[in-house]
């Protein structure tokens, strides 16, 4: 053999090597993916039926467990072996009872922003509306908002339920300079895209001298928000769309918490609050502090997890009726760029509780 050729033959070797290497990687990374799916589904499940907060209660045998959540006890305890396998419980042999294991209780369970259980449910949901999703794939149209309040209910508010009641006013509403001040000493607020009306509910128990209204275009929203209206004379909710608003100059403080990627013309709802803000009045809007740059997300988890709600939820919602489609991903340059098109002067963007979020306020 010449040199020629045992240097070419190192290098096959080198290079199958390498190509073996990569594969035994990628097949690792696939089957924790699967793992993860299915761990997923289980915290989901079990925040939907109360079965991690009965956990988080204290040690229990699979029957018990099943009383304290009013559950079948065989499907507890397969629920609960497939907990124990994922690491996430723990079972002793000797005395048949669950619990934990060091440090999930506080995260899979109880009414606190840390509960991360009420994401694992929507997920979990919004993978249920793959099939639909792949038929829109193929041609290219959306999905109703009003199909995903139907099917995935409360579900997807449910997701930042606990972030909003611990940071709503002090950390989103606490980034906005004067904001508070200027809600204390009473304002008109509209809330657009207010869902079930967590977010109005809030403000209008914190700050009583405002006066809050939610908007929102899914007529089942706004029943349930209604029906969570309470004795609240600052507050109120009604059907509509921000693109259509026709109460010029009428809010000193319009919020867009997690919604104008969402519509299928946020040009024009953006337009709208812009003729519904008084002389500076501002927007807060709670988007994507992502870019939309490729190679800087690269390799990002939370940019991933982004993208994939986008596929699931975002992209679909915002097609419909042949929208613009922004997805959730638009990237925090579209964004700037966007408030400034139609007509906003003074943009800026701060930090916000949830890291993948960012604090739009924009001032007219």
């Amino acid at each position: 053999m010449d040199e020629t050729t045992a240097s070419d033959t190192a290098s096959d070797t080198a290079a199958d090597t390498a190509a073996d290497t990569a594969a035994d990687t990628a097949v690792a990374r696939l089957t924790e993916l699967a793992l993860g799916h299915v761990l997923v589904s289980l915290i989901g499940l079990g925040h939907r039926l109360g079965l991690l907060d009965a956990l988080a209660a204290g040690p229990a045998t699979s029957d018990e467990l099943a009383a304290r959540a009013g559950a079948a006890p065989r499907y507890v305890r397969e629920w609960l072996g497939g907990l124990v396998g994922g690491g996430i419980v723990e079972w002793d042999s000797g005395t048949g009872r669950y619990r934990f294991a060091p440090g999930y209780a506080r995260l899979l369970s109880g009414a606190t922003a840390a509960n991360t259980a009420p994401g694992a449910e929507m997920l979990t949901r919004l993978t249920a509306m793959v099939p639909e999703v792949a038929d829109r794939f193929r041609d290219g149209a959306g999905i109703p908002a009003a199909t995903y309040a139907q099917r995935a209910g409360a579900s997807l508010g449910g997701s930042r339920r606990y972030l909003y009641e611990e940071q709503l006013v002090p950390g989103f509403l606490g980034a906005v300079p004067g904001l508070h001040e200027r809600l204390r000493a009473g304002a008109e607020v509209l809330d657009v895209g207010c869902g079930p009306g967590q977010v109005a509910r809030l403000i209008a128990d914190a700050f009583p001298a405002s006066r809050v209204t939610g908007l929102d275009v899914v007529p089942e929203a706004i029943e349930r928000a209604r029906a969570g209206l309470g004795d609240r004379p600052n507050l109120d909710f009604r059907v509509g769309d921000a693109a259509r608003l026709d109460e010029d100059g009428r809010y000193d403080v319009v919020l867009a918490l997690d919604v104008v990627h969402d519509l299928g013309r946020p040009r024009e709802a953006l337009r709208g609050v812009h003729r519904a803000l008084a002389p500076g009045g501002v927007l807060v809007m709670v988007d994507i502090a992502f870019s939309a740059d490729l190679d800087e997300v690269a390799g990002n988890p939370g940019a991933a997890q982004a993208f994939g709600v986008s596929v699931l939820h975002c992209l679909p919602i915002s097609l419909h009726g042949g929208g613009e489609g922004l997805g959730a991903m638009w990237g925090r340059e579209a964004a700037r760029e966007m408030l400034t098109e139609v007509g906003f002067t003074d943009v800026r963007v701060h930090p916000s509780p949830r890291p993948q979020n960012a604090v739009y306020v924009a001032t007219r």
